[in-house]
């Protein structure tokens, strides 16, 4: 139980960069810096991994932060690193921003309340936490109806554990890129009820 718990803080941890730009415009912090830092911090990453599973390099908080089945796969903070690079790379600031918090506070918030259960659909009331933690976050930087299917599939991604060739789809993978995609099509294609709540 300690160990998932100092997996949640280091998930949640992540929110500093997002929240550095939301909160720090006004002293000089730009959406390049974001996006500097998740690329240098990607290619990190892909070097610890690459010596983690290809060359055997075995620290002591790798069998804090990963899991068994991580063991000889990509673990998750990796794919945590990759997706949120890749919106941050892919999508403006008031899209990607919410991605990466529903991700890095949302995703944490689901995994306390299921309590290390694994099951194909999450329990309604996690869904239920999950969905409006990502609503909110969401709704601070996006007109209501693209925060609401922005937070349609952060629930999707987080309660749903689909297989691709027996393998199952990481959440860490999958949330950012499930809520900036669905975030996008509400911005392109819903009309903008309501604004977003100003941070």
């Amino acid at each position: 139980m300690r160990d998932e718990v100092a997996r949640r803080l280091v998930h949640a941890s992540g929110a500093v960069v997002p929240l550095a730009w939301v909160f720090g415009r006004g002293v000089g912090v730009e959406w390049w810096h974001v996006r500097a830092f998740f690329v240098v911090f990607a290619v990190a990453v892909t070097v610890l991994e690459t010596l983690r599973l290809f060359v055997g390099l075995d620290w002591v908080v790798f069998d804090t932060l990963t899991r068994e089945y991580e063991q000889d796969n990509p673990a998750g903070y990796a794919l945590y690193t990759w997706s949120a690079t890749a919106v941050a790379l892919a999508f403006e600031p008031a899209i990607a921003v919410p991605a990466m918090l529903a991700l890095m506070l949302g995703d944490p918030v689901s995994g306390l309340l299921s309590d290390g259960e694994l099951r194909t659909v999450k329990r309604p009331r996690v869904l239920a936490a999950m969905f409006g933690t990502s609503f909110v976050l969401a709704w601070s930087f996006l007109p209501l109806s693209a925060a609401f299917l922005g937070a349609v599939g952060a629930t999707v991604a987080d309660g749903v554990k689909p297989r691709f060739r027996g393998v199952v789809v990481d959440d860490n993978l999958s949330i950012p890129l499930a809520v900036a995609g669905a975030a996008w099509v509400g911005l392109r294609y819903l009309p903008p009820v309501l604004g977003p709540l100003s941070l």
